[in-house]
């Protein structure tokens, strides 16, 4: 067996570590300078950022389970809080010390910023849920769903619709209710640690990406970057992989790039055809990260602040999770308005807005605008979703995209490698 992994970002890492633990023999293919795919390190000239500002939860298990197997401590390179919703000025709580979902139901009634009544709802509308086993009979929008649940206008402003487009970077108009009742399920339901927030303190690529890289290759592997995939073809017993260096032979490959590669790719495996057009019916939400370097004494009042406000929705303070003095990462998610601004002036707007929320700040000394125009899939209702198996023997899919019960997140990406990597498995001779 000699398994090629096409794509070196958390699907792929996570693909290359579950058949490197198993000792078979693995070649990486990344395009990229840094491993990580959307969610890796970027190279400023005076900095070290992310392509795109990320946060996990604690129920991210299989991330966290095999951020300990390569050496990258999630008890290092992550901080662990307790569930904790800011919208600054406006509403906030923190779920109180008590099993779910009790801890997250005292935390509202103890929570400020909307009325008693619109607490009560939510922590109704979330038993409600619990009860039906976070199942709906047929899927229907984000929006729908909060409606039919009586879910006053300040909670669907300043919890659940922040909540959705976080999750599921797609608006609540247009999001799957059933995949956000299912990240409900799974983080805010489940046991209190599992909807702890974990928010990296090292850039992406090496939380997880980079050691894992490491790890493969100090158990044979081989991970190549900077080498990207021209095409893939079936020949007698497996498949040739061409690339920028030349070909490579493979008894099996894991196509672990984003769903839009994937036809180019497939271009010349006929049987695969299908499969790789079936890749169109996916549309696409970007998330814009903007960064502000302001002097090393600029601070927000958290390392992780939302914002109720026209552009910017997340705000993180890099000195303060990073260690990068006056540094501030803002995200914007899904699609809107701020598309239409040239990044400088969208960087201009995002300080103004910075300044409105949090009081009057010095103009930054520089600016990075990130645009990853195709972040993610939009998640939307009734979205069929490709299995890990294809049609074709030994070729397997791994990406957040690929039907799982969770949206395009680094979990869900994660587990799709892992899956990925067990149908390899399956077949790895006696």
């Amino acid at each position: 067996m000699n398994v090629a992994v096409i794509g070196g970002g958390y699907a792929g890492m996570a693909a290359a570590v579950t058949l490197a633990e198993q000792r078979v023999p693995v070649t990486v293919f990344e395009a990229g300078k840094s491993l990580g795919g959307r969610a890796r390190r970027i190279e400023h000239e005076e900095a070290t950022l992310d392509n795109g500002l990320h946060i996990l939860v604690g129920a991210y298990v299989e991330t966290l389970r095999l951020m300990e197997l390569v050496g990258a401590d999630p008890r290092q390179s992550l901080l662990r809080l307790p569930f904790t919703w800011k919208m600054h000025r406006q509403f906030s709580f923190t779920a109180a010390a008590l099993p779910a979902p009790l801890h997250l139901v005292a935390g509202l009634l103890r929570a400020r910023g909307i009325s008693f009544n619109e607490r009560v709802d939510i922590a109704r509308f979330l038993l409600d849920m619990r009860r039906a086993g976070y199942r709906l009979s047929r899927d229907t929008s984000v929006a729908r769903l909060l409606d039919q649940a009586r879910q006053g206008a300040a909670a669907v402003r300043l919890l659940w619709k922040p909540l959705c487009v976080s999750a599921l970077n797609t608006p609540p108009a247009a999001a799957s209710a059933q995949v956000f009742l299912n990240v409900l399920r799974d983080s805010l339901n489940a046991g209190r640690k599992e909807s702890d927030f974990l928010l990296p303190r090292v850039d992406l690529t090496a939380l997880f990406p980079g050691p894992a890289g490491e790890w493969v290759t100090g158990r044979g592997g081989t991970v190549l970057t900077g080498q990207r995939v021209i095409a893939v073809e079936a020949d007698a017993g497996g498949y040739a992989v061409r690339h920028a260096a030349g070909t490579a032979a493979h008894s099996h490959v894991i196509c672990a790039v984003a769903p839009h590669q994937v036809k180019a790719l497939l271009a010349r495996v006929p049987a695969l055809t299908d499969l790789a057009q079936s890749m169109e019916r996916f549309a696409y939400q970007p998330i814009y990260s903007v960064y502000l370097q302001y002097p090393a004494e600029v601070r927000l009042p958290a390392g992780m602040l939302g914002f109720d406000s026209a552009l910017l929705q997340w705000a993180f303070d890099r000195g303060a999770l990073c260690g990068q003095a006056g540094l501030i990462g803002l995200v914007i998610s899904a699609e809107g308005v701020h598309e239409e601004h040239a990044h400088e002036e969208l960087a201009q707007l995002a300080h103004q807005e910075l300044q409105q929320q949090t009081g009057p700040l010095p103009q930054p000394r520089w600016f990075q605008v990130i645009a990853e125009r195709r972040a993610t899939f939009a998640c939307v209702p009734g979205l069929v979703r490709p299995a890990n198996r294809t049609p074709f023997p030994d070729f397997h899919l791994a990406g957040d995209y690929t039907a799982s019960d969770y949206p395009a997140t680094i979990e869900s990406a994660v587990r799709s490698g892992i899956a990925a990597a067990r149908l390899v498995l399956e077949r790895r001779p006696g």
